[in-house]
């Protein structure tokens, strides 16, 4: 496989055969024109080019004039000029236009080979920085929270209100709600998005490696510390910080946090130096932090200090609006994973699902659905396929139709997105980005699936 594609444009065949042979030496895939008007209508209508190396002074069609085309149509794609007449002047007009790099004549090929191969690798390095980036996005973006029911829907408006500030926020909810999934989307929309976030679970560390953990120590600190080691505070710095399981967190540790959290600054274990910070905190619970601190197992005036915005996520058993929108979405993304067709599922289980208790909430119901599709042999999954210890819970009656039903109905999957987007659409008026937002999928794939199922809308 080449490591990348590079397009040359010189009028010059010995240097152009040069160059060309050079950069397939070392696995280049390489376009080569000698006339500069047929390169750059190859550049034109390409779409797979990650470098034009161009001579700068040719006839009819210059450098520069190749140099703008590029970046005109993608800023992504380098250009380095090649020239014996390296002015200043060219220079300087050449950087503000966009070119990459200078390589003089004659060609030192060991220099080109090094200077081309270094450009490909940053390009490569800058385009997975970049497709991560969308991926945090659409993961932890504020459409991919399913917020059908109005508790959810409450609890998205104070997260889109916080996120984009300095606040320290204090997460409550039972395990398995989803606290981090809540504490990644403040960060990846706030002005941190660009920075870490690091999430640390309390309850995990040994209550003798917490201190050392969170604001790390210097060599000779304690047996063992054979070197300088940052703490997370510092590891995070420019970012954000969550505290996962806040309530576990030692008492004596608790004053130390305080004083970062006051002071902004951070004394490692045997340091006398103050590092310091800028990070964001943003701490979770399942535990009732009120009754922590009546118990005196936690401090008061850390309580108060972290929640400067409490928000609380309610359990599933309180947004069961939001069930039937969950289970789809992970029964899609379940199907794909396990390459598994299923298309359907019964009215049963839909019932089932909805009538639960989830005492372990939403991650409870992601493993039961994945559990379900692994072992489905069917395309229409049915109380059959819940694991072994639910359907014993579930009574001969549930299981079994009525007589004089003969068999229930299946519900088809896309059957009921379709009805969930006219919900949709009617709870809002026709008004097609808040029905999109309610129904956590971006505007453009709306449009597709009205059209798709042939949805009427109705006039505004």
């Amino acid at each position: 496989m080449a490591l990348g594609r590079v397009v040359i444009c010189d009028d010059d065949n010995a240097n152009l055969l040069t160059m060309k042979r050079a950069l397939e030496k070392v696995n280049f895939e390489v376009i080569a024109f000698g006339k500069p008007d047929e390169g750059l209508k190859f550049i034109q209508t390409n779409d797979t080019i990650d470098l034009v190396l161009t001579d700068l002074k040719m006839p009819g069609i210059t450098g520069i004039d190749i140099l703008k085309s590029v970046k005109e149509k993608d800023q992504s794609i380098g250009v380095i000029l090649i020239t014996a007449y390296g002015s200043v002047e060219n220079a300087v007009e050449a950087m503000k236009l966009g070119a990459d790099d200078f390589i003089g004549k004659p060609i030192d090929i060991y220099e080109l080979r090094k200077r081309v191969s270094a450009f490909i690798e940053k390009r490569k390095l800058s385009k997975e920085v970049t497709l991560l980036k969308s991926r945090l996005d659409k993961t932890f973006g504020f459409e991919n929270i399913v917020a059908n029911s109005v508790a959810m829907k409450e609890l998205l408006e104070r997260v889109k209100i916080v996120a984009n500030t300095r606040a320290t926020v204090l997460i409550v909810g039972e395990s398995g709600t989803g606290k981090e999934l809540i504490a990644n989307a403040i960060h990846q929309n706030s002005e941190r998005k660009g920075k870490l976030f690091l999430p640390i679970n309390c309850a995990a560390i040994p209550p003798n490696l917490v201190e050392s953990e969170l604001f790390g120590y210097e060599k000779g600190a304690f047996t063992g510390a054979e070197k300088t080691h940052q703490g997370r505070f510092e590891q995070a710095d420019g970012g954000t910080l969550f505290l996962d399981e806040i309530a576990e967190l030692p008492i004596e540790i608790q004053a130390k946090l305080l004083r970062v959290l006051e002071e902004k600054v951070v004394y490692r274990v045997g340091g006398t130096k103050g590092i310091p910070i800028d990070v964001r905190i943003v701490a979770a619970t399942h535990r009732d932090l009120q009754e922590r601190v009546r118990e005196g197992k936690f401090r008061e005036d850390l309580y108060f200090r972290l929640k400067v915005v409490d928000l609380r996520i309610p359990p599933l058993r309180e947004r069961k609006s939001d069930i039937p929108f969950l289970f789809n979405r992970f029964l899609t993304a379940f199907c794909k994973e396990h390459n598994k067709k299923i298309t359907s599922v019964s009215k049963e289980v839909l019932d089932f699902f909805e009538n639960y208790n989830w005492q372990g909430n939403v991650r409870e119901l992601k493993n039961m659905v994945e559990r379900m599709v692994i072992f489905s042999s069917q395309e229409t999954l049915s109380l059959s396929d819940l694991p072994p210890d639910i359907q014993k819970d579930v009574s001969f009656n549930e299981k079994e139709p009525k007589k004089e039903e003969k068999s229930l109905p299946f519900l088809n999957l896309f059957l009921l997105e379709k009805e969930a987007i006219i919900k949709a659409l009617n709870e809002t008026g026709g008004n097609k980005t808040q029905a999109a937002k309610l129904l956590g999928i971006g505007l453009r794939t709306l449009h597709r699936k009205i059209n798709e199922y042939n949805i009427i809308e109705r006039s505004q």
